[in-house]
């Protein structure tokens, strides 16, 4: 076994028994044809209790030929950005990071978002990701587990390909494109938790690429007028050979990686002579179950379909009863199966005031798309028809979705506000930190859910609705100076805009924070009784809920 080779496997086994969280992100992506302006939008919630929430705007670079660029695994894991590209990979919190590799460098490279993830670039390609693994409840799936994950182990992970793809693309078909030839090149390392689903989006194009180890991916193009969700689960059913899924019977344009049903078949996974459609995410993921969070997306944006719950297949993409806008995606990005028969808002697990961050786990009850782990929300909406540097906005948040506000960003800004790059979780409480001001407010939000998420939606939402329409209008006017010739000005217009609506919001939100510290915390309001509902004292009296004696009380 060579040395690189030892240093990969030494490197997967640290993150299989450091990794406290994974498989937990959802994404979104909704074409252009199906939103209310025409801008396509994709979509990442970061759920994750150890990730690095501080952001940055990387610089692009003129590259003289022969430069070559590193392949680092675990590049994201708590490393100081902010004199980028002089970077120290061997300063992080775990350990981990290694250089493993290096790729030759193109002469132009871009400016973009770096976070726990890299997320848009200044042409406007913003990409999404969800860990997916490969069920292993049967010995099929623990003998493609062991062949793809550890048989096969590459040196490019998930946040080394979506970094050096938003570097180099200048459309979604590009950054596929760059991606694949990594994972065809360098092979797929499970450094991020497993494989990977993305959703790639230039505006023009929406792609959802899937990586299942070992030299194996493959994308397919989603059409515009459609909606898709990933939430941590495979979904690709597609034939690449025919491009048809065989749940819609649509044909689909796709890319794959070279030989990749012939791998199966060397495999003994798949027979060609069987009769049978190829169906990837069944061979290279094992996929056998469903996940509600796919299902709630499609009973929110297109109820008329009346998908069931626990439908034995889900369609890869449905087309909505209504265009989208950005505020409905946001607020499905922050769903707690409100309404349903999953509503985390009732039942005793929820508290006597009905909060859905409580114990979202516990018992059967369901996992949402908002959970409490969020590091951060990054809502990409990209008009293709306007200049590159303008094109791509970022609708970013901190924290649990439903509990938080987003803001415009985009990555041609000339500088982001400081709160952005402070801070850690494994730190103390900062009110200068972006990420501490919404965890403050989340968790007074959860002193007395019913009523403070009220107050909470009371002062964001009105806000958010102006800041939407001032961003359509200043992005145009920036667009307009900038075909005039004055980039600088237009430039400027935008980054003062997003700069100083940013801050107003974390200001706000720390003022919220204290009203609702001062308002709810040691569960009284105005030093009188906290009022619990009649429910809730009934459920814990014995005499009224027999069922409270197996509490121990």
């Amino acid at each position: 076994m060579g040395k690189k080779r030892i240093l990969v496997a030494l490197f997967t086994l640290i993150v299989l028994l450091v990794s406290t969280v994974a498989f937990t992100c959802t994404i979104i992506a909704v074409g252009n044809k199906a939103t209310v302006d025409g801008s396509a939008i994709i979509t990442h919630n970061d759920d994750s209790s150890v990730a690095d929430f501080r952001l940055w705007i990387l610089p692009g670079g003129e590259w003289q030929s022969g430069t070559v660029r590193d392949i680092v695994l675990d590049s994201h894991d708590y490393i100081d950005y902010s004199k980028f590209p002089n970077v120290d990979y061997n300063k992080n919190r775990n350990g981990r990071a290694m250089v493993m590799g290096i790729d030759p460098q193109p002469a132009q490279t871009y400016k973009y978002f770096h976070s726990r993830y890299s997320f848009m670039n200044e042409w406007g390609v913003a990409i999404g990701e969800s860990t997916a693994g490969i069920t292993t409840s049967n010995d099929y799936g623990k003998a493609v587990r062991q062949a793809l994950f550890e048989d096969e182990e590459g040196i490019v992970d998930c946040w080394a390909a979506q970094d050096i793809a938003l570097e180099r693309a200048t459309t979604a078909r590009e950054a596929v494109q760059i991606m694949g030839e990594l994972i065809n090149k360098y092979g797929w390392s499970v450094a991020g938790g497993g494989g990977e689903l993305m959703d790639i989006t230039d505006g023009k194009e929406v792609w959802i690429m899937e990586f299942y180890g070992a030299n194996l991916w493959m994308a397919v193009k989603m059409p515009d007028d459609m909606v898709y969700v990933g939430a941590n689960t495979m979904r690709i059913l597609v034939d690449p050979r025919d491009g048809i899924d065989p749940v819609s019977g649509v044909k689909y344009e796709v890319l794959t990686s070279p030989g990749f049903v012939e791998y199966a078949i060397n495999k003994g996974w798949y027979d060609p002579n069987s009769g049978k459609k190829f169906r990837p995410a069944e061979v290279y993921a094992n996929r056998n179950a469903h996940n509600k969070r796919e299902w709630r997306v499609f009973d929110l944006v297109a109820p008329s379909m009346k998908i069931e719950d626990n439908a034995k297949e889900y369609p890869l993409f449905v087309k909505p009863d209504k265009l989208l806008s950005v505020d409905d995606i946001f607020k499905i990005s922050g769903d707690h199966f409100e309404g349903t028969q999953y509503d985390l808002t009732k039942g005793p697990a929820a508290g006597p005031f009905g909060d859905p961050l409580t114990n979202y786990g516990l018992g059967s009850r369901q996992r949402p798309i908002g959970i409490p782990l969020t590091a951060y929300v990054h809502i990409g909406q990209v008009k293709a028809w306007l200049p590159r540097e303008f094109r791509g906005i970022s609708w970013y948040g901190y924290g649990s979705v439903g509990h938080t506000y987003i803001t415009p960003l985009f990555p041609a800004m000339e500088k982001l506000p400081d709160f952005y790059a402070v801070g850690s979780r494994y730190e103390t409480f900062r009110r200068d930190s972006g990420w501490w001001t919404n965890t403050y407010v989340q968790q007074m939000v959860g002193l007395r859910y019913s009523e403070a998420i009220k107050d909470l939606r009371a002062l964001r939402d009105p806000k958010m609705q102006s800041v939407y329409t001032q961003t359509s209008v200043l992005q145009e006017a920036a667009a307009t100076m900038y075909r005039n010739g004055d980039t600088k000005g237009a430039v400027k217009l935008m980054s003062d805009f997003c700069y100083n609506t940013a801050v107003t919001w974390q200001r706000d939100w720390l003022e919220l924070g204290d009203r609702l510290f001062t308002k709810y915390a040691a569960e009284r309001i105005g030093f009188s009784s906290s009022g619990y509902p009649q429910w809730w004292k009934d459920w814990l009296t014995p005499s009224k809920n027999p069922e409270f004696s197996k509490y121990g009380y």
